[in-house]
């Protein structure tokens, strides 16, 4: 029987999913080949049409012209999965299918969506007797279709009804292990994911750092760079994305020339990084290596200012001399450096992800969500396992720094971090995420550091009070700084 005729015997799919752009039509494919019959709807039809006389058609998918036809082809109750572009499009789309829908019916929305909008929608599905998903989808194209990292959250009830979909589909770890779990409440999924493209910020940032100080200092061509992350891919900096670079490195275009060194140094951005840095800002959350990620592709971003300064302003510019047993030491130095850097970056996403989770009262399994970040995704990394036993030792764990384990690894590597940054600056390479963790790894560690005197200064002009080392904590106090002023206070408040 043809699909055409299947489709008008009266059987129903499994799942619907509305939106055909590449990660859309790739996550379509996989259900489909895990088992479950799919119908497709695109705003556009001809989209549609192409995708069903393509590849989807190939694999029996089916598709629909309008969105009555299309909720009226999915099974009771109905599993819709939305593949649009964040923000108002996600709104319209659910303005559409609501007066579709019936008591029980499951809407998910798969994109990059803010986690705020995605706690509000939540709120007025359920209101109007449905449920709501908005679930992190990672491991862009390919994981779409092979099997993506997914971190859903919203409505609690719907877990038990997307689950065999949502585990089937998903990337696979130690054996049949599915990255894709619960993750909470309201946004709590979409907040994970969030944080999770933060930490990616971070992770590429560090690396382009690390080619710079490669390409710059030591002066080593792109097919020794490409053997260097090809090297580190094998042992504990054995990541995706270290091992895409070593791929990126070697790619050759047809005259043989390396096609990295074609590519403009502006980076771009959808705006995830941002938005991590931002929410950790409200939440007073240390991200400074993200955050500093994120600048680091907003100055990329003003590429002739930069040429124009690169003529004005003076600066070292400097390059190793030295024998090859040296620049080994070097090389060996800088994946050291990577990898503290790297567990800084992670440390600082956990405990955005910890403190959040106080706020908006979400129930978060950090270990759980490591587990998910295994495979799939793009942050996926071979210590994601031991940030996992950590939470395991101790589930009420602050800082992911503090744990015995991670200690101890970032002190054996600490020498080498300090060397690396030392050498760069000296050189007038610049690595602003790489210092921004160590800068932030030496203020973790300060039992007493120099905010008694930004608390004195607060005081001074502005009568801000300040807390005492000899009183408890809690009672605040005000000094006459000047012998003119009076004992009238400002309030005590952080913004």
């Amino acid at each position: 029987m043809s699909e055409t005729a299947k489709q008008t015997a009266g059987t129903l799919a499994d799942i619907g999913l509305i939106g055909l752009a590449v990660m859309g039509e790739n996550l379509a494919l996989n259900m489909q080949s895990k088992g479950f019959q799919v119908v497709v709807y695109n705003r556009t039809y001809a989209r549609t049409e192409g995708f069903i006389n393509g590849r989807g058609g190939e694999a029996g998918i089916w598709g629909c012209q309008n969105l009555k036809d299309f909720v009226a082809r999915i099974k009771k109750p109905r599993r819709i999965i939305m593949m649009v572009r964040a923000g108002q499009p996600v709104d319209d789309l659910i303005g559409q299918l609501v007066p579709l829908l019936e008591a029980g019916d499951i809407l998910i929305d798969g994109g990059n969506s803010q986690f705020t909008d995605t706690a509000r929608r939540v709120e007025y599905v359920e209101s109007q007797g449905l449920l709501y998903v908005g679930s992190g989808v990672s491991g862009g194209e390919e994981g779409a279709l092979h099997g993506p990292s997914l971190m859903p959250g919203g409505s609690p009830a719907a877990w038990p009804l997307i689950r065999d979909v949502f585990q089937a589909i998903a990337a696979k770890v130690d054996g049949d292990e599915p990255c894709c779990d619960w993750v909470g409440e309201g946004g709590a999924g979409h907040f994970v994911k969030m944080v999770h493209n933060g930490i990616e910020y971070g992770d590429m940032q560090l690396i382009a750092e690390t080619y710079q100080f490669m390409r710059l200092y030591l002066g080593m061509t792109a097919d020794e760079m490409a053997a260097v992350f090809r090297e580190w891919n094998k042992g504990e900096l054995d990541s995706y994305l270290i091992e895409i670079t070593g791929d990126i490195l070697s790619y050759r275009e047809e005259d043989g020339s390396i096609l990295l060194d074609k590519i403009l140094d502006a980076a771009g951005q959808k705006g995830t990084g941002k938005w991590t840095s931002i929410v950790a800002l409200d939440e007073g959350v240390a991200l400074t290596l993200i955050a500093e990620a994120v600048f680091a592709r907003a100055l990329s971003s003003f590429k002739d200012d930069r040429v124009a300064a690169s003529q004005v302003l003076e600066g070292p510019h400097g390059r190793f001399e030295g024998t090859a047993e040296e620049r080994q030491e070097l090389i060996d130095a800088l994946g050291d450096a990577l990898y503290a850097a790297k567990l800084v970056s992670y440390a600082q996403g956990f405990d955005l992800m910890r403190v959040a989770a106080q706020t908006y009262g979400w129930h978060l399994n950090f270990g759980g969500v490591a587990m998910m970040w295994r495979g799939g995704c793009i942050i996926r990394s071979a210590f994601l396992g031991d940030i996992w036993s950590a939470f395991e030792r101790n589930p009420e764990l602050g800082n992911l720094l503090l744990d015995e384990f991670f200690a101890k690894t970032i002190a054996a590597r600490q020498s080498s971090w300090r060397r690396v940054l030392a050498t760069a600056i000296e050189a007038g390479v610049a690595v602003p995420a790489m210092a921004a963790a160590l800068t932030y790894y030496d203020g973790l560690r300060t039992a007493n550091g120099p905010a008694n005197m930004i608390q004195a200064q607060r005081d001074y002009f502005g009568a801000h009070t300040y807390e005492r080392t000899d009183a408890p904590r809690g009672e605040w106090f005000h000094t006459d700084w000047t012998g003119e002023g009076g004992a009238t206070a400002s309030s005590t408040y952080n913004a």
